[in-house]
């Protein structure tokens, strides 16, 4: 038998590896739905759904290993990040999506959700207030009209899994659908922001750089909280509260 290993676990959801499949167990069955659309949808290498019975989805390993975890330098040579940046780009050139995702939240949502983690991170001591007040200063540049495109919304750079040069597959799509484009370009560079360059160029059209700035502050400043609360460490070197210092 093929030996188990348990990849992320945490109250919402649960990804096991046996062999060659990955088995990914969410308590929303919603999510799995999206990503099984998102997948067939999306014109860019995703991983092969073997099957899916809710609440469980099993998906095929993607050749290759990732781009780069949050916390770690990358290895991949600076054509891999370019090569992530043009397949992005393929990605936000398809046709729209039904459904809005992750990063399609409107600007009074995100305004709203800013305020109330703002107030607890400096509430609850768990950030200097000096530092909150600076990233939200920098984050205000993200809430500004944009056109939809086809997004990922949880581009994090480890869903990205590359062999030598070349993309070989994106993983985890529960959170696609229409968005901000310049949304998923921030989550793949963030904690790396020496390959925003890299990414740009294979991405091959103008970007605002002071909102994918505003971007990686306000990520960071939304998710911390979800992260302690859920057994994660956004204090770890290279990780959320390191981005948001960075700013200052």
């Amino acid at each position: 038998m093929d030996e188990v290993k348990l990849v992320v676990a945490h109250s919402e959801r649960a990804t096991l590896r046996v062999g060659e499949m990955f088995l990914k167990v969410d308590a929303d069955q919603a999510r799995l739905a999206v990503e099984v659309e998102a997948m067939a949808l999306a014109p860019v290498p995703t991983p092969e759904v073997l099957w899916h019975k809710p609440p469980v989805l099993a998906i095929a390993a993607v050749q290759g290993t990732a781009l780069g975890h949050l916390g770690e330098p990358s290895t991949a040579s600076p054509a891999a990040w370019a090569a992530a940046g043009a397949t992005v780009r393929k990605l936000h050139g398809a046709p729209l999506p039904s459904r809005t995702g992750r990063a399609g939240r409107g600007i009074d949502e995100l305004a709203a959700e800013l305020d109330v983690e703002c107030e607890w991170l400096v509430t609850n001591g768990v950030l200097p207030a000096d530092l909150v007040t600076r990233n939200r200063h920098v984050a205000e540049a993200a809430l500004r009209p944009w056109s939809p495109v086809f997004t990922h919304g949880d581009l994090q750079v480890d869903h990205v899994f590359v062999d030598g040069d070349g993309i070989t597959g994106i993983i985890d799509w529960s959170e696609a659908g229409q968005g901000d484009a310049l949304f998923d370009l921030a989550i793949l560079t963030l904690g790396h922001q020496e390959r925003l360059g890299d990414v740009v160029a294979g991405y091959g059209a103008d970007v605002d750089l002071d909102v994918i700035r505003a971007w990686w502050s306000m990520r960071s400043l939304l998710n911390v909280r979800w992260l302690v609360e859920h057994g994660f460490d956004p204090f770890a070197p290279g990780c959320e509260v390191d981005v948001l210092r960075s700013r200052l």
